[in-house]
């Protein structure tokens, strides 16, 4: 087992919801105290409120993963008066780093729109709205034949080489003849000053994320064994990562709208929710779903055919734009995010075993919906 600090599994984590995913001016990233210290434990939660700083300070937290960013607005001061700011007080003061991951947790990849479709039994998911797009480059680099597996284990480690959910250290390998010849001042790995080579060589090719350039090209200069290694790199017009808001998705069977609401009650297990519909007894299969609150991105539903969508946080007006527009809505509230706690302990557990951590993930117990429904 091997101590963690900080730094380390923030870098870990934003491999998994990395930070150029998140809306602009989103405020994401540590917001108090500092990474560059020893994690024995973390804390994963929605929200950081009042009972949340109590909750961590029990269990001796040195971290807190939270969806939430506690410092939406930069406050204007720091007088502890202010139970909001006390709050804030009392993590520096116990040592207590928070870290939140908002709308690029959203948006990733198995992250917590995924997770909302998941509990509610949709198949067949797409992205609901489109809010980036990452490109691919293609690497192809010349190497000595002896050298090619070094350098494609380097690759992949870097990051290069994955195609798709469920494949990775994808890789194309050519050989062929290198020829060169080292002039006056050169240091070749292979061959004489003024004296012409020819080398089996290895054309080694892999395709990666154009967010992973500087550190696949590093990777490929520190296992190549030449001091000028040749190499092209390529921009791929024809394929590409599409991440955004919301899931659109299937049930397995259709089923009334009067029904639905109830099964996501039971779910999402909330006492209340609120409905749009001209017609409750209407039968719903296409189901759009987007943590948070997400009204204003009804239309995109509509144009991914959905029956149904599902958000927190509808303001009136708003509603009855949907309505006009024939959509039914369901609002859960904002809080069925706290869906994102139970899946954040399971994944942070599951790294620390797999990297052998000495490292206690806990999951918040505390409620922060700040609704009751009487």
């Amino acid at each position: 087992m091997s101590k963690i600090n900080g730094k380390t599994l923030i870098e870990h984590f934003e491999q998994f919801a990395p930070p150029y995913l998140a809306e602009s001016g989103d405020p994401i990233g540590l917001q108090i105290g500092t990474l560059n210290k020893p994690i024995h434990k973390v804390m994963v939660s929605l929200d950081v409120r009042q009972e949340t700083v109590q909750e961590a300070i029990a269990q001796q937290i040195d971290l807190i993963i939270v969806h939430h960013p506690p410092i939406f607005v930069k406050p204007a001061n720091l007088v502890i008066d202010d139970p909001q700011k006390k709050l804030y007080a009392d993590l520096i003061k116990h040592d207590i780093a928070v870290y939140a991951a908002h709308t690029n947790l959203d948006v990733t990849t198995n992250g917590m729109n995924d997770w909302l479709g998941q509990a509610i039994g949709l198949t067949n998911t797409i992205v609901m709205s489109e809010t980036k797009k990452i490109g691919y480059k293609k690497l192809a680099v010349f190497v000595p034949s002896n050298d090619a597996e070094k350098m494609r284990q380097a690759l992949a480690e870097a990051g290069a080489g994955s195609i798709g959910p469920h494949y990775k250290n994808c890789s194309y390998t050519l050989t062929g003849t290198g020829r060169f010849t080292p002039v006056t001042g050169a240091m070749p790995t292979i061959g004489s000053i003024n004296q012409a080579e020819a080398v089996s060589e290895a054309k080694v090719e892999v395709i990666f994320p154009e967010t992973l350039t500087t550190q696949v090209e590093h990777a490929m200069f520190a296992a190549h064994p030449y001091e000028e290694p040749a190499y092209d790199l390529y921009t791929i017009e024809n394929f590409y990562d599409s991440y955004g808001l919301g899931r659109v998705g299937d049930l397995a069977e259709p089923i009334k709208v009067k029904d639905f609401a109830q099964q996501l009650k039971a779910v999402f297990k909330i006492d209340g929710l609120r409905v749009v519909s001209s017609d409750l007894e209407k039968l719903v299969q296409r189901v759009a779903i987007c943590g948070g609150a997400a009204g204003k991105y009804y239309p995109d539903a509509m144009h991914k055919k959905a029956d149904v969508y599902i958000t927190g946080d509808v303001d009136f007006h708003t509603a009855q734009y949907m309505l006009a527009d024939g959509l039914t809505v369901i609002d859960p509230g904002h809080h069925i995010e706290a869906i994102c706690t139970p899946k954040l302990n399971e994944l942070l557990t599951n790294w620390a075993v797999e990297n052998q951590w000495e490292l206690e993930v806990i999951a918040s117990q505390l409620n922060t919906d700040p609704f009751k429904f009487m």
